[in-house]
């Protein structure tokens, strides 16, 4: 198989050329990188699942160029989701509707009668988007269980082989925010949050609207998995995570660090507060998340952090923990799921 095309801005139209044939191109958004395929085409949202090795009950993102593009798919846009769209598209919040009978496969919805759209505010998606007349599913273009890619280097590094037709470069080396969206069911005069990202409760409450959060085990527990992300294991490297929970002194950080350097090879991931302060000699490698209290560039920066240091000699991986905020909320829901360990 030959290895995935490289398609850049000048080169989108054949990006759209070959998700029209039914492909798979991995396109750039603001959170991480989707892997694309036309949502209208079972074959080729066959082909997701397989490239991915995706569970098949877990359901898929639609991602759509202007609201109006859901019209054609769900029963009803009510005040609730008119509200929301209006508050925060295009951007990183995933909104659940009920789908009209039989307007996708249930290859898509995971065999559920609700699909969930986002409309990216990533002008390179959005381009690509503007190739065709359907929309794109898009779930992150990782292997399954892996941290998702946040550039294009990840994508090629998971599908060397040809898995996929292409990648679309994006205009920066990152993703803008580094995790997925929020993704949220308005139901009943509420919004549940049933996937934490960068848009958070808080942000969501100023806006006037209702919310109540729900845990995996609030969803497992109604029998209602309508999100993605939430069944399934996910953003896990090889070697095992060990998080150091908040509050930590230097002093406590390197004394795990001593202790577990005994028997492993260390990776860091921590911001530079904490990286100058420890031992060299005791760490085979870093990488940083930043300056002290950036959560934005400790979000875009962890799954790119994750991915690289897998690829260092290091046996086990020591990441810094951060208070429970609403705002950082987004960070520690990945971090918790892709650690083994909590010191």
């Amino acid at each position: 198989m030959n290895k995935p095309i490289v398609f850049t801005k000048e080169s989108i139209k054949q990006a759209g050329e070959a998700l029209s044939k039914g492909g798979l191109v991995a396109f750039p958004t603001e959170t991480v990188y989707g892997l694309g395929a036309d949502a209208t085409n079972p074959q080729a949202i066959k082909k997701v699942f397989e490239a991915k090795g995706r569970p098949s009950d877990n359901p898929l993102i639609v991602h759509i160029k202007d609201p109006k593009d859901i019209e054609p798919y769900v029963n009803e846009v009510t005040s609730l989701h008119h509200q929301l769209m209006n508050q925060f598209w295009p951007g990183p919040l995933t909104i659940i509707f009920e789908m009209k009978n039989g307007a996708f496969d249930p290859i898509v919805t995971g065999g559920k009668s609700t699909v969930a759209f986002r409309m990216p505010d990533n002008e390179v998606a959005l381009a690509l988007l503007n190739e065709n007349s359907f929309p794109l599913v898009g779930p992150s273009a990782n292997k399954s269980g892996k941290p998702s890619p946040t550039s294009y280097e990840h994508v090629l590094n998971d599908y060397p082989k040809g898995e996929i037709d292409g990648v679309l470069k994006n205009s920066e080396p990152l993703t803008k925010i580094g995790i997925e969206s929020t993704v949220v069911y308005p139901k009943k005069g509420q919004v549940f949050i049933l996937r934490p990202g960068n848009i958070t409760a808080q942000q969501l409450e100023d806006k006037g609207f209702t919310v109540t959060e729900m845990t995996p085990d609030d969803q497992l527990e109604s029998g209602q998995i309508l999100s993605p992300g939430v069944k399934y294991t996910h953003y896990s490297p090889e070697q095992p995570v060990y998080l150091i929970a908040y509050p930590k002194t230097i002093k406590e950080w390197r004394k795990v660090i001593t202790q577990l350097s005994k028997d492993e090879k260390i990776g860091v991931l921590a911001d530079e507060s904490i990286l100058k302060e420890l031992d060299t000699n005791q760490i085979v490698s870093t990488y940083s998340l930043g300056q002290k209290g950036d959560i934005k560039e400790h979000t875009r920066r962890l799954f790119s952090g994750l991915r690289a240091l897998e690829q260092t000699k290091a046996t086990i991986i020591v990441a810094q923990g951060l208070k429970e905020t609403q705002e950082n909320h987004g960070f520690m829901n990945r971090l918790t799921k892709a650690s083994n360990f909590v010191l």
